[in-house]
């Protein structure tokens, strides 16, 4: 709990006296007071807001009231609201809008008869680019720990009976029904207007009519719990490329089951992880209490090195959300999905979560030439093959020409684009970062596997059948050599690999890192430098990163 007196200046169930000092990157701006200001500052001021729009993917903070140090002074109700006039006239110029996220009292110097107060205002503009801000969360947690039913509830609006009547919408298959338990990859939306407001409650119930109305949208991937779907689970984090994810753990059992091993994928993907304890209408205070100390002895510990954060207020939950990026922060919630406690602090969190990535990064990615990596396949009546997935770089839009692949052998093939939709609905084109549906012209639904990829023509590209990774040995009884095979995951690519060399030593042992050579025993893939990998076989864990791939040399066509 230090750690977090000493990163916020104050413990979670505090107002702050003040705020970290101002940084120049990021969405979060500092303002004294914006009285009156003059034509040429009124100028500056918009450019300032654009560009911190562009930081936060289209949305900024603005804290009203402090100092560029972080110190809260306060403003007087006239200087207060004459700030949030210019404010305002500031996102009307941009097309942007403005909602009070919280306010602080400030203590005067000038007497008790002199209150001054301090606003955190969120701006929030959709990118011209764009229908809506889109994030995609992940939802983790051991079977049986709620983490349909609370996505139920999130998204219909209603609580539930307690016999999980609001997970009933999500599911995809009888068996589910039947039993109960999640074991495929469903996506739901939940998607907030520009004053932070659920629009799946109103009157807009489908899927067209929620993307239309909403201006921040999030994509909720419900996985598997059970130790059976572990395959399909670490398929939707690695296939899915979540921006976040949410840990679902059970009030009454604990970090029971898979729990300790969905914390482990996410922390080794480097998703940015938060947790929910449920059903705590279930179970006494005490066992509610003993769980989350649990889960924070864990957090703090040298494997995972978080630092917990309780959130119990309405502040805590804006002060984790703005904080969410540091690596750092860890928020836990304790809800119900029965009786409604504390959901609201969880809706506004997700009103308020910025996008991971800044300008920088997205530009640099939307610039390079183009990946989309394919994780769902489709047969559509009258509009033929359609695949689904994740573009990582580049762009895509309608007539576009690229190279689908790797086909049996090992090559690429012409694929022209006939259409491109998100969130079931028509779309101009999608760049990187987002997830969508191309529907492709002249290709068969019996040459289309997960795991290919769709490339710009101009990507010189070559399947490959070994590949060279720094790997770090999470669990094996006792060592692994040569020889060694392993399910391996790396973004939609699942198959069996074979451990051919093992760079300056004869075995790898848990704990231990080293440097080896992969040899795929299925099919060729094509594989990306830096792209992070996960293998699994029985109780044998590992993650690493791809440092080289070696291109398949087809011999045969040589001769």
């Amino acid at each position: 709990m230090d750690d977090l007196v000493d990163l916020f200046g104050t413990s979670s169930t505090e107002l702050p006296a003040s705020l970290p000092p101002e940084v120049e990157e990021g969405n979060i701006e500092y303002k004294l007071k914006l009285v009156n200001p003059s034509d040429f500052r009124l100028e500056h001021l918009v450019t300032q807001m654009k560009w911190r729009l562009e930081e936060g993917h289209g949305e900024a903070i603005y804290e009203i009231g402090v100092e560029d140090n972080g110190m809260l002074v306060g403003l007087t109700d006239v200087e207060l609201e004459a700030s949030v006039r210019t404010l305002n006239k500031m996102a009307e110029r941009l097309g942007a809008t403005t909602s009070v996220l919280r306010e602080r009292q400030v203590d005067s110097d000038e007497g008790a008869g002199c209150r001054k107060r301090a606003l955190e205002i969120l701006v929030r503009k959709v990118p011209d680019d764009q229908q809506f801000i889109d994030l995609r969360l992940a939802v983790l947690g051991n079977v049986d720990a709620g983490k349909s039913t609370l996505l139920g509830v999130l998204t219909q609006g209603e609580l539930d009976n307690g016999r999980g009547r609001a997970r009933l919408n999500l599911f995809q298959h009888l068996h589910e029904i039947q039993s109960g338990r999640t074991s495929s990859i469903s996506h739901e939306i939940l998607g907030f207007n520009s004053k932070g407001e659920i629009v799946n409650y109103s009157g807009s119930r489908t899927v067209e009519e929620i993307c239309e109305n909403s201006s921040k949208l999030i994509t909720l991937i419900d996985l598997a719990g059970h130790h059976k779907y572990l395959k399909t689970t670490i398929f939707g984090l690695t296939g899915h490329a979540p921006d976040f994810a949410m840990l679902v753990v059970s009030a009454n059992t604990g970090m029971a089951g898979t729990t300790k091993e969905h914390l482990g994928l996410a922390l080794a993907l480097n998703v940015p992880i938060f947790v929910v304890v449920s059903k705590i209408d279930m179970c006494r205070k005490y066992l509610m209490e003993r769980t989350v100390s649990q889960l924070e002895k864990i957090l703090k510990s040298p494997g995972c090195k978080r630092v917990p954060m309780r959130i119990k207020t309405e502040d805590d939950s804006i002060t984790a959300a703005t904080n969410f990026d540091t690596d750092r922060i860890t928020p836990i919630f304790t809800i119900s999905s029965v009786t409604g406690k504390s959901l609201d602090l969880l809706t506004t969190f997700l009103n308020v979560l910025p996008s991971v990535k800044n300008v920088k990064e997205r530009e640099k990615l939307t610039q390079d030439l183009t990946e989309f990596q394919i994780d769902t396949l489709f047969s559509v009546p009258g509009v033929g093959s359609v695949v689904g997935g994740t573009i990582h770089r580049g762009s895509i839009k309608e007539g576009d020409c690229l190279q689908l692949g790797p086909v049996e052998g090992g090559e690429f093939r012409k694929a022209v684009v006939k259409t491109v939709h998100r969130n079931r609905m028509p779309c101009r084109f999608i760049q990187a970062g987002q997830t969508a549906t191309v529907a492709l012209a002249n290709v068969e639904r019996e040459q289309l596997r997960k795991g290919m990829v769709l490339v710009s023509p101009e990507m010189i590209i070559s399947a490959c059948e070994e590949f060279d990774a720094d790997i770090y040995l999470l669990y094996h009884s006792k060592q692994i050599t040569t020889g060694f095979e392993a399910t391996i995951h790396v973004g939609s690519v699942c198959q069996t690999c074979k451990i051919i060399e093992i760079e300056g030593k004869e075995s790898i042992k848990t704990n231990e890192k080293a440097r080896v050579k992969f040899r795929l025993l299925k099919q060729l893939e094509y594989m990306r430098v830096g792209s992070r990998l996960l293998f699994r076989q029985g109780t044998t864990k590992g993650m690493g990163e791809i440092v080289k791939t070696i291109p398949w040399r087809n011999e045969e066509a040589m001769r």
